[in-house]
This record gives C-alpha cells, structure tokens and sequence, in this order.
C-alpha cells in the first residue's frame, strides 16, 4: 500500500513553495509595492510560472497574504485570551503579538482586506472589558478600537531616537513603543495612571503568573 506517499509529497512540495512565495511577496512588496510576480518569484527562488499557477493573478495574491495575516491576528486574540484574561493584561499581550506581526508583515499590514470583521469585533470585545473593569471610561468600544489602531500605526512610525520613546527606558527599543502606545491609549480613553510605561511594567508581573 502506497499510503499516498507520493500526493503527500506534492502537496508538502506545494505547500512549501507557495509558502516561500508568500514570504518573498512580503520583502518585495514592501520595498516595492508595484513589484511584478516574476520579480517575487525570482526573490522566492521558484519558476515564474510557479506562481502562476499557485496564484492566477497579483490580486489573488494580495488576498493570500491579507488571509495569512487575518489568521495570525485571530490567532492572537486567542492566544492573549481577551476574552477571559485580565483586559489590561491581554491588552499588553496583544499590543506586543501586533507590533511583532507589523514588523514580520510589513506589507500586507497596509492591506484592508487583513483585518476582517472576526478581528475588529475581538477588539471591540476588549475593549468593552477594559470598560467594565474601570480601567477606562469611553464608553463605545468601536470608538475605542479606532482609536488604538491609529496610535499603533503613529507609535509604529515613531522614529527611533523620539525623546518619547527614550523617557520610557525600556529594556528595548520595541518595548518603548508598547509601553507608549499601552500608556497612551489608556489615557485618552479616559483612564488614569498611565504615566511613563506604568501601567505596562505594572501588569508584567501579572502577565508572568498568569502563564504559569
């Protein structure tokens, strides 16, 4: 018995090579966002018309990678727990996977199609949490989710030497821009104490046990 030995293969083969594609569409459309798909097929190191035939056209792989990216951010809102995890604690654990996944995505974050309704309404509930435990006080959860998304987009861009991000003196420069973006998010929804990273480096502990 064969075991589909050999359709196994091909379909690994396939899986890895569609998965190279993806990722070379990343690098070269961030630099490029007009790139041909041959020059991404040469930067994944597969036949151009490999990507053809994994990708009928540039818009089909343009949903690809906003799909790929959609299916990490449900995956970090299940894995930060929003639903059941201290909502200031997963708010942190959140802001971390997100900035991780802008920095690895560069590309296919610019892309509508990769933060679907799923997404926006684990945000939503978040938020709605953050409320109901009094760490803020807006009081319409959508409203609260646009605001964060566009202070992650200013704190994502925020250049590196900002004297903003060197007051927080976090152990990296990442951290800074989390603990500004945590701190200053919590603020203009109403809440208080959020000076200087403080509330960010006051709930790590927190984080920490609640792993365990």
């Amino acid at each position: 018995m064969s075991g589909g030995g050999p359709s196994r293969r091909v379909r690994a083969d396939a899986e890895r090579s569609t998965a190279r594609i993806l990722e070379a569409a990343e690098d070269v459309l961030a630099a490029d966002p007009t790139a041909p798909l041959e020059r991404i097929a040469d930067a994944a190191g597969v036949a151009r018309a490999t990507v053809h035939r994994r990708f009928s056209s540039r818009t089909a792989l343009l949903d690809a990678l906003a799909a790929q990216l959609n299916e990490r951010y449900v995956r970090a809102l299940a894995e930060t727990r929003v639903t059941t995890a201290p909502p200031l604690v997963a708010l942190q654990r959140l802001t971390e996977t997100v900035f991780n996944l802008k920095l690895s995505h560069r590309f296919a974050v610019q892309l509508d199609a990769a933060v679907t309704p799923e997404v926006l309404a684990g945000l939503d509930l978040l938020f709605a949490r953050l409320r109901d435990a009094g760490v803020i006080t807006a009081l319409d959860p959508v409203w609260c989710r646009r605001v964060y998304l566009a202070l992650l987009h200013e704190a994502h861009d925020l250049p590196a030497d900002s004297p903003v991000l060197t007051a927080l003196s976090a152990g990296s420069e990442v951290e800074a821009r989390i603990n500004l973006l945590v701190d200053t998010v919590i603020g203009a929804l109403g809440g208080t104490g959020t000076t200087n990273g403080l509330v960010v480096r006051s709930v790590r502990t927190s984080a920490s046990d609640d792993r365990t």
